[in-house]
């Protein structure tokens, strides 16, 4: 049963995330952390998004924006280095944030319920009528990478931020919007599993049959999401951007904040 579920979260999120661009790590690692320890769980899901976004690069990653690659990703690419650096150095002695709503309580640190709190507000005015027309700057880009890749090394969840800035970037199709987020994607997987170094690869051997079977199962979603992408629209994907960036938001400010043991 818990391979059969892994297998389902895996292929379902792999084949949305091809058209959001996020969403595979952010529904996976909370399944994998229901069997194996949590920093096993960002372990493994780090290299299942490697995998994917692989694939993704072999299938359409012709069509990606190079102007965007270089703007975006190469900052994506240093602020993934730093985020998995910072994730084995510090982060897991820092002082977590106590918020409380009634009787529960919820956890976070300062970095992702800073981010969470801006992602919120950049969602917001992307769902509400008066905002129809506004999009993040270009001039932002490198900035936005810079962000997007920190907030991956540390926690993994890099695509919300990234889908924010990319899909608001004028003449960029759904294919080449797809296409350009994979290509960075896999720039800071690589950058972060480097930094976090055996912390991912020791996890990876020891559970080798869950990595397989959500291997797999990504893989399959990701060719399904291909096969998909070229009848979707624009708007679609800014929406399903939107709505996928507030929930990811609400889970890093009330505590989806990935630390090792």
């Amino acid at each position: 049963m818990e391979l059969l579920l892994i297998a389902a979260a895996s292929l379902a999120a792999a084949l949305v995330t091809f058209v959001s661009g996020f969403g595979l790590g952010t529904v996976l690692m909370p399944v994998l952390a229901l069997v194996v320890a949590p920093e096993s769980a960002v372990a493994l899901t780090a290299v299942v998004h490697l995998l994917a976004n692989l694939l993704k690069v072999g299938l359409v990653g012709r069509e990606a924006d190079r102007a965007t690659l270089l703007r975006f990703g190469l900052p994506a690419l240093a602020g993934g280095l730093a985020g998995g650096w910072l994730l084995r150095s510090w982060a897991s002695s820092a002082d977590p944030v106590i918020l409380r709503v009634g009787e529960r309580e919820f956890w976070t640190y300062p970095a992702p319920l800073a981010i969470g709190t801006v992602m919120l507000l950049m969602a917001g005015t992307e769902l509400h009528p008066r905002f129809a027309g506004w999009r993040p700057s270009a001039r932002w880009l490198p900035l936005g990478g810079l962000a997007s890749g920190l907030l991956g090394g540390l926690s993994g969840h890099q695509g919300a931020l990234r889908s924010v800035f990319l899909s608001g970037l004028p003449g960029l199709t759904p294919v080449a919007f797809a296409a350009t987020g994979a290509v960075i994607a896999c720039g800071v997987d690589v950058a972060r599993l480097a930094a976090y170094g055996t912390t991912a690869w020791t996890p990876a051997a020891e559970h080798a049959a869950l990595l397989a079977t959500a291997g797999v199962a990504a893989l399959a979603g990701t060719w399904l999401g291909s096969r998909w992408i070229r009848k979707v629209t624009l708007p679609f994907v800014r929406r399903l951007v939107a709505v996928g960036v507030i929930l990811v938001a609400l889970r890093l400010i009330t505590g989806g904040f990935p630390l090792p043991a």
